[in-house]
């Protein structure tokens, strides 16, 4: 059977002879379905983001695995952690198949190898205390299934992300998210809608663990660093509305606390 991440969009069978009006149009509105393919997933992505949580709490590291456009999601959903809850590069890690080179350059033949992800996961050392998870739009990506498999063999937490319902990821993983986003605009084009729900997923998941964790201030980056003009003129920000001061005093508190929020508005 056919993926429906693969099949051809009823609505889109005449994108060529479409103008440029009507090509971002019919791609906006295939967008708009992205959201209500989430929020079907909801109950399924809060117990990733429990489980990501209690990983976090016990000592364990999050390993996002995925090749081509779902690695590359997880790679820069990693990326992204540490500079906005201030937390160490260590704890979100973003594998993709084939290494750092397949972020720039695609190698698509590199998802067919389940034995990479084995040994892509040992040299990270992955142990039972981690959580893995699998992203994958088809849910049949060898890579990804392959490091599924070793990750539940250790002992560790599994989640996979999918796009398609009903796959062997989902039925091999602790915690199955789908969110069937359908027939792309371009045909099997899942760098599209499929990914722009992993990237939701992904938020949803890193954001909320951190929240649970203790890595926000009410709505607030708590733990920011001041590596550049930006983030200090934030962090002066986030001091001043936390305790309704002048940005004089927010300074001079940050300056006396070598820059550490916490103890700014103690």
């Amino acid at each position: 059977m056919m993926l429906k991440t693969e099949k051809r969009n009823p609505n889109t069978t005449n994108l060529e002879s479409m103008s440029t009006q009507e090509i971002v149009k019919i791609i906006n509105e295939e967008n708009r379905t992205v959201c209500a393919a989430v929020d079907k997933e909801l109950p399924a992505i809060a117990k990733a983001c429990d489980a990501v949580t209690n990983a976090i709490q016990n000592g364990g590291r999050v390993f996002y695995v995925g090749a081509g456009t779902s690695g590359r999601l997880g790679v820069c959903d990693a990326a992204e952690c540490p500079p906005t809850f201030g937390v160490p590069y260590v704890l979100f890690n973003g594998i993709i198949a084939g290494g750092n080179d397949s972020m720039f350059r695609a190698s698509e033949n590199k998802e067919d190898s389940a034995e990479l992800a084995v040994i892509d996961l040992k040299e990270h050392n992955v142990c039972a205390k981690d959580i893995v998870i699998g992203i994958s739009a088809s849910g049949s990506a060898a890579y990804v299934i392959g490091a599924l498999e070793y990750a539940k063999s250790i002992g560790a937490v599994t989640v996979a992300i999918a796009n398609n319902p009903e796959t062997k990821m989902q039925s091999l993983a602790d915690i199955g998210i789908c969110a069937d986003t359908g027939p792309e605009v371009i045909t099997g084009s899942t760098r599209m809608k499929a990914g722009t729900a992993q990237k939701i997923i992904l938020n949803m998941i890193s954001t909320t663990a951190m929240v649970k964790c203790g890595y926000v201030y009410e709505n607030l980056m708590i733990n920011l660093k001041p590596t550049n003009k930006k983030l200090k003129n934030r962090m002066i920000g986030i001091v001043q509305e936390i305790l309704q001061c002048t940005a004089e005093e927010a300074i001079n508190r940050l300056e006396k606390s070598d820059w550490v929020i916490r103890e700014a508005i103690k």
